[in-house]
């Protein structure tokens, strides 16, 4: 077994049990190596504290990298801070500098656990670091939890609904037809419900939503919208996870991004504080990137303040 796997053979998403894990490391399960990767790693996100702490103390660099940033970074990204406590107490720096700039122990002060580790004299948030910090916290708690996989979504910058609207070329659906779509959109017809959208102002701008499709991620509905302005889309499929483009201008200019993934090596300071803040937050990520300022989640799960329906052309050629 240790020869073929390094001893963690049938090793999955649970790394919580220390005892299993004591016992396939005493029986030479390599502390350094897993499936691609580092077990510690792997451990600081899902696992326990004490196996965290069992595993930094086999390892020959508890500050080792994986995908060019620590195991404590990986904890304190995935809001562990029980594990972060475990890997700071083995001898993981929380000041060494990572992603954008930032070391684990700066950025842990924008998070839920400010007090997570002793900080040194003169460290600290910015004025603008903070700030984005509280706004993290009032918007995840106004949009609250809910369910949004299958939704399309369309956070634009300094546009209202009628501007959106216009800009789409849509025209208003009646009553009566959006009621009987809402009833059961699974059992509406598809050519139908795929170009039907909400639209919906919001302090900042507008959202534009979909919760059956990805219509309002479509790349021609994302240049149409940003004009003169930034948009970016968002679609939560159920199959393959949160999906995200963005618009600037008129033209795309990122896609395939994944909103609420966390930070990524190539991000500025900025885009790693961000993607911090909005972990696991797909939908106000979303709005975030755009400084849309919702007081709640009508404008995403309606209802809207209108619904429309987008003409019949190409949406994918742009």
């Amino acid at each position: 077994m240790a020869a073929v796997s390094g001893g963690w053979s049938g090793m999955g998403w649970d790394w919580t049990d220390v005892d299993d894990i004591r016992r396939r490391l005493d029986e030479g399960a390599d502390p350094e190596k897993w499936s691609g990767g580092r077990p510690l790693h792997r451990a600081a996100v899902f696992g326990s504290p004490e196996v965290v702490a069992e595993l930094a103390g086999r390892v020959a660099d508890v500050d080792a990298l994986e995908n060019g940033v620590t195991a404590l970074w990986d904890a304190v990204v995935s809001r562990k801070p029980d594990n972060a406590r475990a890997l700071a107490a083995a001898g993981a720096d929380p000041w060494r500098l990572s992603v954008g700039g930032w070391s684990p122990g700066r950025l842990s002060l924008a998070g839920p656990t400010p007090d997570l580790f002793p900080v040194p004299e003169g460290v600290r948030l910015t004025g603008t670091e903070r700030a984005a910090a509280q706004e993290a916290k009032r918007l995840s708690t106004a949009l609250g939890t809910f369910h949004y996989d299958g939704t399309g979504l369309a956070c634009v910058t300094g546009i209202d609904a009628a501007e959106a609207v216009r800009r789409l070329e849509a025209a208003p659906v009646a009553d009566e037809d959006i009621d009987e779509l809402l009833e059961d959109p699974d059992a509406y017809d598809m050519d139908e419900s795929s170009q039907i959208i909400g639209v919906t102002s919001v302090p900042g701008g507008c959202v534009v939503t979909q919760p059956w499709g990805y219509a309002p991620q479509m790349p021609g509905v994302l240049t149409q919208l940003s004009a003169g302005t930034v948009c970016y889309g968002l679609y939560a499929n159920p199959k393959s996870g949160n999906q995200g483009g963005i618009a600037r201008h008129g033209s795309i200019e990122g896609w395939d991004l994944h909103p609420g993934g966390g930070p990524y090596e190539s991000d500025t300071p900025e885009e790693a504080l961000t993607s911090y803040l909005y972990h696991y937050n797909a939908v106000a990520y979303s709005c975030a990137v755009t400084g849309l300022r919702l007081a709640d989640r009508r404008a995403v799960v309606g209802p809207p303040d209108m619904w429309v329906e987008l003409p019949r052309r190409d949406y994918w050629s742009h």
